[in-house]
């Protein structure tokens, strides 16, 4: 996309925010790269300190530029991106069936974050809750049904920011047969919860994912590192086995700038469905 103007009549601090902004969008500005200094925006446009200033926190906000008390603007270098892709769904259910050992060797670091587990700092929360009326009503069970709702988080060692946040809902009366299930203690669990649900007798058949999106709130942005203006991508991934029982509920958040959602479908030939009338 060519580096467009914002069509309005605009205020000055926009006029020099969409340059710059132009500038950066046609790599005249690379990443890292500083900006012009409040008094050379001022001396090129003739404005006010209050008008760079301002200018400045529009690109702020729009999560191009990096600065803070006492650092220079700079062109924000963009994070490393992780593809979350849905075929990783049936990649997790082959691995389920696996041994432990080559079940223990692969998980969300390396298949989806894309950096070993050492380099990150894992944390599970388990707690049995009554399901409230919006859990019972995605799991399909009654309002106060004994759930086990497990919380993951993921951090980098380096930064101590948020690399993944997801937390899981599960029928108890699904996984009472096995109690190791809902032991914290046994995480990570070599091949996830599709193998957790197999050692009950559970396939899962069907996963549904829904995508939504919010802005974080100011703990959320301290937590994942965010630039000002970076929403949030919130994934609902539901689990169902071969009868379209709901299994599991999983809900996790992603920040918009360092994620891409990949859906892959494959899709019906029209002569195999010719074939079928």
């Amino acid at each position: 996309m060519d580096p467009q103007s914002t069509a309005v009549q605009r205020p000055l601090q926009l006029k020099i925010a969409d340059d710059v902004r132009m500038q950066i969008e046609r790599g005249d500005l690379r990443p890292g790269d500083s900006l012009p200094t409040l008094a050379e925006l001022c001396e090129r446009w003739s404005c006010s300190m209050n008008a760079a200033r301002a200018a400045v926190a529009l690109l702020k906000s729009q999560g191009l530029i990096t600065a803070g008390r006492g650092k220079a603007p700079r062109v924000r270098v963009p994070p490393r991106r992780v593809v979350r892709s849905s075929d990783r769904h049936q990649a997790e259910k082959d691995l389920a069936a696996r041994s432990e050992s080559e079940r223990a060797e692969v998980g969300e670091a390396e298949t989806n974050l894309g950096m070993s587990i050492a380099d990150q700092e894992f944390s599970s929360v388990y707690e049995v809750i009554e399901a409230d009326e919006q859990v019972a009503r995605a799991l399909g069970v009654p309002t106060g049904e004994q759930t086990l709702s497990r919380r993951y988080q993921s951090r980098d060692k380096r930064t101590g920011h948020l690399l993944s946040s997801s937390i899981s809902y599960l029928p108890i009366s699904l996984i009472s047969e096995n109690p190791e299930i809902m032991d914290a203690t046994n995480e990570p669990w070599p091949g996830g919860t599709q193998h957790q649900l197999s050692t009950v007798g559970i396939e899962i058949m069907t996963m549904i994912d829904e995508v939504t999106g919010r802005m974080p709130t100011t703990v959320e942005v301290q937590e994942w590192g965010l630039p000002e203006g970076v929403p949030l991508l919130v994934c609902r991934r539901i689990s169902l086995d071969g009868d379209g029982r709901v299994v599991e509920v999983s809900d996790a958040d992603y920040p918009a700038d360092r994620t891409e959602l990949r859906f892959i479908t494959p899709l019906e030939s029209w002569r195999k469905s010719k074939s079928k009338r």
